[in-house]
């Protein structure tokens, strides 16, 4: 669990980068555009390579996941992003983990531990201190919209882990969500935005990484932590992805970091590791079972439960046959 604790890691990470990638490289004011190009070529993409479709009940389960994880939270995220200043909008992303949590016990009957919640308040806090400014304004529909995507991710995340996944691979299940997600942003984007403008070089690249590396990838791996990893632990890890962002922008595009947001992002990414550790990654806590040898005059057992038969000799009452590994066995002496 420890590897796919680290694994799952690296999506939010990933994700962090997306501000940078979206200001540097992709045209400006076209939100919506940049979120259908994110999600439908990537389906698109794990679609042909999968070359399988849902079938009964997985048609509606995929759009209803799809339209959670990625077409509504990447319309609002849009809308957040327009009407409230990028800090504010990491610190209402940051409440998913708090969300998460109460709909794990609700949704899944899921334990969790108290130092999850309190981990998942410090780190909304700590983002807080890394990303916000004086400067910041409260928008109440950029606010609604901000805690809306936030409940939509973490409904998704939750009905991703209810309702598993079918007998189909991993690339498979995730091609479906996005192409239904990427689907329902379509019509969206061009009433809203209209046709999309001529593309530089530049803006294909950056459209590329954010759908290859930021969205096929990303998602896949996310997915499968969903599957392996308790849902508060996995929400948990969201809290890394303004701390990559505010870090990025430090690197990459010669933003200032402040003290005030060097502890924030201290505080934040502290807050992730300690609330892991109330979740186990090591041997699993259950009951030991213990598997005794056979008693000494005992006939071994097959799997399938009836001793074993000797080629040589009738089955009697009185005899078994030893599990031996000639290729046939020979009646124990007289």
């Amino acid at each position: 669990m420890r590897r796919a604790l680290l694994l799952t890691a690296v999506t939010p990470l990933v994700w962090g980068t997306t501000y940078a990638v979206t200001t540097e490289f992709l045209p400006p004011d076209r939100p919506l555009l940049a979120g259908l190009l994110r999600a439908l070529p990537a389906g698109l993409v794990l679609l042909a390579l999968t070359r399988r479709l849902p079938r009964g009940a997985w048609w509606w389960k995929s759009a209803v996941l799809g339209a959670l994880n990625v077409g509504i939270f990447f319309a609002l995220l849009f809308v957040t992003a327009y009407r409230l200043p990028g800090g504010m909008a990491a610190v209402l992303g940051a409440v998913q983990p708090l969300l998460v949590a109460g709909l794990s016990v609700l949704l899944l009957r899921e334990r969790v531990a108290l130092r999850t919640v309190l981990a998942a308040l410090i780190g909304a806090v700590g983002v807080a201190f890394a990303v916000l400014t004086a400067a910041a304004r409260l928008d109440p529909v950029g606010v609604a919209a901000g805690l809306a995507g936030a409940a939509s991710m973490a409904l998704g995340l939750i009905l991703t882990k209810r309702w598993g996944r079918p007998s189909v691979s991993l690339l498979t299940a995730t091609g479906w969500q996005l192409t239904a997600g990427g689907l329902l942003l379509l019509p969206v984007a061009l009433l809203v935005e209209g046709p999309p403008p001529a593309l530089t070089a530049p803006n294909l690249l950056g459209y590329a990484y954010l759908s290859l590396v930021g969205t096929a990838l990303a998602y896949t791996i996310w997915f499968a932590g969903v599957e392996r990893l308790p849902a508060a632990q996995v929400s948990l890890l969201s809290l890394l992805s303004p701390v990559m962002a505010t870090a990025v922008g430090w690197a990459a595009l010669g933003q200032t970091l402040t003290p005030v947001q060097l502890t924030g992002m201290t505080l934040a990414f502290g807050a992730v590791v300690w609330g892991q550790s109330a979740h186990p990654v090591g041997r699993r806590r259950g009951r030991k079972t213990s598997y005794p040898g056979p008693r000494v005059g005992a006939c071994p057992l097959n799997n399938d439960g009836p001793p074993l038969r000797s080629r040589r000799s009738r089955p009697t009452p009185h005899r078994c046959a030893t599990h031996a590994a000639s290729p046939a066995s020979s009646p124990p002496p007289g």
